[in-house]
C-alpha cells in the first residue's frame, strides 16, 4: 500500500528496484540511494570504537561469536529454538560465544525448560542486551555473527564480519549476494558445518559491499527531494 501511494521510493539494492518494478511502480519514481541504516553506522563507527565492552567481558578481538536471538519463529518455537542450541553447544567447544539476551528470548528459555541446557555451555557467555554502540563494538571484533536479525546482517556486511542467519529467508537478500551473510536455518548440522568452515578460513576473507552501501544514502535522498521541489 506505501509503495502504490508513495510518488518517489527510496531502495537500498538493485534487487529491490526490481520488486518495485513487478509491482508496477512506474521507473521515475524509484531511486536507489542506498541504505540509510548504513549512514547511522559509518557516522558513529568511531564511537563505538571506543565502548569498553569487550575488557569488561574479558575478550579479544576476533576471539568469540557474537549471537542474537529473538524473532518469534525461532524462540516461539521449541524445536526450532532446541535445535539452534545443539548447534550452539556444538560452535562454543570451538569459539566461545556472547549473547545478549533478549527478554522475549530469556522468558522463552525459562518456559520451555532450556535454562540447563544454556548453563552446561561453558563457553556461552549470556548478557543482560546491550546498547546500540555497544551492540556494534561487539558487531566488528567478533569472529563471527550468529543471528536472526536482518539488522544486523546489513552491518556486519558493512563491517566485513561473516555473519551466519539462523532463518529461512531474510529481508535482505543482498547480504547473501553481495555481503559476508549466509542463511543457514535452524538445522543444527547446516549451523554447525557453516560455522566450521568460516571459522577454518583466512581472517583476512574480503567480503563485497552493496553499491551506496558508503554512509552518503541520506545525501542522495535530499538530492531527489531537492530535484523534485525545483521542479514544481
Amino acid at each position: 500500500v506505501a509503495d502504490a501511494l508513495s510518488d518517489l521510493l527510496f531502495t537500498y539494492s538493485a534487487d529491490a528496484d526490481q520488486n518495485l518494478r513487478d509491482e508496477g511502480v512506474p521507473e521515475y519514481a524509484i531511486h536507489r540511494v542506498g541504505n540509510v541504516m548504513i549512514d547511522t553506522l559509518l557516522h558513529f563507527r568511531e564511537r563505538a570504537r571506543e565502548s569498553t565492552i569487550l575488557g569488561e567481558l574479558g575478550f579479544q578481538p576476533k576471539t568469540f561469536a557474537l549471537l542474537t536471538l529473538h524473532r518469534q519463529s525461532n524462540v516461539e518455537n521449541p524445536e526450532r529454538f532446541a535445535s539452534i542450541l545443539d548447534a550452539l553447544a556444538q560452535i562454543q567447544q570451538r569459539l566461545p560465544i556472547v549473547f545478549p539476551v533478549h527478554p522475549r528470548t530469556r522468558s522463552r528459555i525459562e518456559s520451555f525448560g532450556f535454562t540447563e541446557r544454556i548453563e552446561a555451555m561453558s563457553n556461552l557467555c549470556c548478557i543482560d542486551p546491550v546498547g546500540y554502540f555497544e551492540s556494534v563494538h561487539l558487531q566488528e571484533t567478533a569472529r563471527l555473527a550468529l543471528t536472526d536479525s536482518a539488522g544486523i546482517a546489513e552491518e556486519t556486511t558493512v563491517l566485513g564480519v561473516p555473519c551466519l542467519t539462523l532463518r529461512e529467508n531474510t529481508e535482505r537478500p543482498v547480504t547473501i549476494t553481495e555481503g559476508s551473510n549466509q542463511l543457514v536455518g535452524s538445522d543444527s548440522d547446516r549451523i554447525v558445518a557453516a560455522a566450521g568452515a568460516i571459522l577454518d578460513q583466512d581472517r583476512a576473507t574480503d567480503y563485497p559491499v552493496p553499491e551506496l552501501w558508503d554512509g552518503q544514502s541520506a545525501r542522495r535522498i535530499v538530492a531527489v527531494l531537492r530535484r523534485g521541489f525545483e521542479r514544481r
